[in-house]
């Protein structure tokens, strides 16, 4: 859970007006009398669960707390095509100020919660946790891994800094599964770390090293599913076990068979449609 008007996203609404605004928005400005007022409606145009609603309210609240955003949805809502999902009235031109800022948040994450969802339905009452990954825009990570959420999915770790995972890179450059996962240990140890320690494996033999040294979770890297199984069944237990990579959609019910625990999918973030959602505008007289 998110709280939006906490005063610690204030910089956040303000690097991002900012980079919009600039010196000021000079089409209204320009085109729109101080005093007009007006009424806008947020409108979704396609089916999808909504994520943004109390974002979309604070961020308008911090543009200009007299304009009245009424909202009628939740966050994680699935709706249908042609929901109305909320009404502003206030200043014409703080409505068009906050316009484009919060339909490019709403959109997008709304995409990543929908994209979720579908996901999530498809391996419905088998027992797996969707997890997204750190392929997350630069700034946005907290916001993108709270739309997972919304969509039904869980969070891996948030950073380098709250998890170990020592991937291909990571055992190449160390030399090997075996001195990567012990160096690892040594240094937990050193620095009073409690932190898990996954292991990303390309094999079965890297599967086994990991067990043998009793990390905490097992990743199965681009394993196909019967190999995947095989995985699941040498680890029988001893250790949380991932799959990851080339899962897609039409076939992650498969994997979802093969009785893994996790499987991460980088796509929620990262290859995510934005979900069409408009602000429609009009003078009130």
């Amino acid at each position: 859970m998110i709280d939006f008007f906490d005063t610690k996203w204030h910089p956040y609404f303000e690097a991002w007006l900012s980079e919009d605004v600039g010196a000021g928005d000079h089409s209204s400005l320009a085109s729109i009398l101080p005093e007009s007022q007006a009424t806008s409606q947020l409108l979704l145009k396609e089916d999808g669960v909504i994520a943004g609603m109390d974002l979309a309210l604070a961020l308008f609240k911090y543009v200009d707390a007299s304009v009245s955003f009424n909202v009628f949805v939740k966050d994680g809502d699935q709706l249908p095509k042609g929901t109305l999902l909320a009404e502003a009235k206030g200043s014409a031109q703080s409505l068009l100020k906050g316009e484009r800022l919060m339909l490019n948040l709403m959109q997008r994450l709304s995409g990543i919660a929908t994209q979720t969802n579908q996901i999530v339905q498809k391996v419905s009452g088998t027992g797996l946790r969707i997890l997204d990954t750190r392929k997350t825009t630069p700034g946005l990570r907290t916001l993108e891994k709270w739309a997972v959420t919304q969509g039904g999915g869980h969070n891996h770790r948030m950073g380098l800094y709250d998890m170990i995972m020592l991937k291909d890179n990571h055992i190449d450059a160390a030399g090997g599964v075996n001195e990567a996962i012990l160096r690892t240990k040594a240094y937990l140890k050193a620095n009073q770390l409690d932190l898990k320690v996954e292991v990303e494996t390309r094999n079965l033999q890297e599967v086994q090293l990991a067990l043998d040294h009793g990390v905490d979770r097992i990743m199965f890297d681009n394993f196909s599913p019967a190999l995947c199984r095989e995985g699941v069944a040498l680890v029988n237990g001893r250790a949380e076990t991932e799959a990851s990579g080339g899962i897609t959609l039409e076939n992650i019910y498969d994997y979802a068979q093969t009785g893994v625990m996790y499987i991460s999918v980088g796509a929620l973030t990262h290859s995510v449609k934005a979900l069409d959602i408009s602000f429609k505008t009009k003078l009130m007289v």
